[in-house]
């Protein structure tokens, strides 16, 4: 059977969903795209946050260190979007070739890395803060918590949910 008569069957996902494998993959990349809007945002207020910073006059203050640490941050900040803006591009150059799933299964995998990098902008953000305005001893406790909290509610919580409701397999 053609790949484009397979793409109009119905699936055999059982999920409550009545869709084809091609409706699928259109629900799915719409709700990768959501994710990608909220991530973004995010990511360019902190962005803007810490460009803004090298401009203010205490920035002449930082430490080596301190700079360093600041320079990682830009760069993780860029290297986040250019991840989480990756499936837009493969879209782009995938347009009406019929690639929606890969490009679905791609940007599920580019999300969860800008996740990640997000993740550790955002512990290394306030940790940068915390150094800056108290001490390095207050950036360690900061980053651990934050680290903590983020572990809690973006690994732990959804592992504990996902293994109390596993999905049932067709």
């Amino acid at each position: 059977m053609s790949s484009a008569r397979r793409s109009e069957m119905p699936d055999d996902q059982v999920d409550g969903r009545d869709e084809t494998a091609v409706e699928r993959a259109d629900r799915n990349w719409n709700e990768v795209l959501q994710e990608l809007r909220v991530l973004q945002t995010g990511t360019q207020i902190l962005t803007g946050f810490l460009l803004a910073l090298a401009f203010q006059p205490a920035f002449a203050d930082l430490t080596a260190f301190q700079r360093a640490v600041y320079l990682t941050l830009v760069v993780l900040s860029a290297l986040s979007a250019i991840v989480a803006l990756s499936p837009v591009a493969l879209h782009r150059t995938l347009f009406r070739r019929q690639e929606k799933a890969r490009v679905v299964t791609y940007g599920h995998l580019a999300l969860v890395t800008a996740l990640c990098l997000v993740a550790l902008l955002l512990v290394g953000v306030v940790a940068f803060v915390f150094d800056v305005v108290l001490d390095a001893a207050a950036a360690w406790i900061a980053l651990g918590a934050l680290g903590a909290v983020i572990a809690a509610l973006w690994i732990i919580v959804p592992a504990v949910i996902r293994a109390r409701h596993p999905r049932e397999e067709p």
